[in-house]
């Protein structure tokens, strides 16, 4: 019997290795079934040749419905605290490892559900294509599932967090929370503290950056 081939992300690239082009693929993906649930495809955005790539797992319900990464409450957080390590929103990327919103209801809410393996391995030529488009020097990823993407299943943001590593997709890869996981800390329980360790971690980030600007090019 002649094998089946599976339909990921990688039957849409386009042509033309660009941005635009990129976005402009994207938005007709059906790599995977999530299409089928989502309002429109999310897309990463920021400067074309950021020197720090953000990576998050999915775009949340209101990131669905604009239609742009890193825009609701948690992305508010990630602002704040890019703030406060010195590193401007301005001069980043952001994007997601799987590009459709997956969800599940509760009531009238729609709640972020966990893309699994097969989701994320169709989804995974966009985020190759981004890393080879924007060449950022450091990748930041948000969170586990983010983490795992790239550096595999075991990968442990709780035992890893921060620490700088050597990979092929740029010269730094580095790994802390996701800002809404500090979101859903409940009420009562200290909020702060979790926020200061984000926030060192990002400041990590900006010591390495001005550490590569310092750097003299190899010829």
């Amino acid at each position: 019997m002649a094998k089946v081939l599976e339909v990921t992300a990688a039957d849409f690239l386009p042509a033309r290795m660009t941005l635009p082009a990129l976005r402009e693929a994207a938005a007709d993906c059906k790599g995977c079934d999530l299409y089928k649930r989502a309002t429109q495809t999310v897309f990463g955005e920021g400067a074309a040749h950021a020197a720090v790539m953000f990576v998050g797992e999915v775009p949340g319900d209101y990131e669905d419905r604009v239609g742009r990464p890193f825009v609701g409450p948690a992305g508010k957080l990630l602002d704040k605290a890019l703030v406060e390590a010195g590193i401007p929103r301005d001069e980043v990327y952001v994007t997601n490892a799987v590009k459709h919103f997956k969800w599940e209801p509760r009531g009238k809410r729609r709640l972020h559900s966990k893309p699994s393996a097969r989701e994320m391995y169709a989804c995974r030529p966009w985020l190759d294509a981004e890393i080879a488009v924007v060449r950022p020097q450091i990748i930041v990823c948000l969170g586990a599932s983010a983490a795992q993407a790239l550096l595999g299943k075991d990968f442990r943001v709780t035992k890893e967090r921060g620490r700088m590593l050597k990979t092929a997709w740029a010269q730094w890869l580095t790994a802390t929370v996701h800002p809404s996981s500090l979101l859903r800390i409940p009420e009562g329980q200290d909020r702060e503290e979790p926020y200061r360790l984000f926030v060192a971690d990002l400041k990590k980030v900006a010591r390495q950056l001005r550490t590569l600007a310092r750097t003299p090019v190899q010829v």
